[in-house]
């Protein structure tokens, strides 16, 4: 089975960077991520970029633009984060088929949980962004809901597993099936409705 990034070579990283101008030193840097690709891309002339690289059909480039746009937005309110490097007026390119983005590289540290001056200031740091987001309609990602999010994902569930048969159920650890068979009956069982329902974001 083919993966979506098979013909993401390290050449075609290194020209997809060079594309945008940029004379790279042939270093490339594998870093950490899950659903997308992301390297450390050595430059001549300047400091490495970080180059990210897109899962095809994974989001919209409208997506991907919005959330462009407001990490810069909270990189001008003065939140610390690493936002995309514009060129040629966008940040969202392509090549060779793929959808990409560069990054400054920026380093970082771990939080220490029991310095509370350390606490203290993630609190102000979290409260930012939804005050910068209150200024605007976020309109295309997806909002973080159950019945949208979760309800396709639990009604397989529900089919694969019916509730008189979920003790049988191979692929359900043993020690975790009384738990699973509570939670599938309780997702499944209509339930009164809450005075005050819960909000997803």
């Amino acid at each position: 089975m083919s993966h979506p990034f098979d013909a993401l070579t390290p050449d075609l990283v290194l020209d997809a960077v060079e594309s945008l101008g940029y004379r790279s030193d042939a270093r490339v840097l594998a870093l950490n991520s899950y659903e997308n690709r992301v390297y450390q891309i050595g430059l001549e002339d300047r400091p490495p970029l970080v180059a990210k690289f897109y899962r095809p059909d994974r989001c919209s480039d409208a997506v991907i633009r919005e959330e462009h746009a407001f990490t810069r937005e909270l990189a001008g309110y003065e939140v610390p984060v690493v936002a995309p490097l514009a060129c040629r007026q966008d940040t969202l390119f392509q090549h060779a088929g793929f959808r990409f983005a560069l990054f400054p590289r920026c380093s970082g540290q771990p939080l220490q949980p029991d310095n509370p001056e350390q606490l203290f200031r993630l609190g102000q740091l979290l409260g930012r962004p939804h005050a910068v987001a209150a200024r605007q309609s976020l309109r295309e990602r997806d909002t973080l809901a159950l019945p949208r999010s979760g309800q396709a994902a639990l009604d397989t569930l529900c089919l694969l597993f019916p509730s008189d048969a979920a003790d049988d159920a191979d692929c359900v650890y043993p020690g975790l099936r009384s738990v699973f068979h509570t939670y599938i009956f309780h997702t499944t069982t209509p339930q009164t409705p809450h005075p005050h329902p819960p909000t997803y974001f």
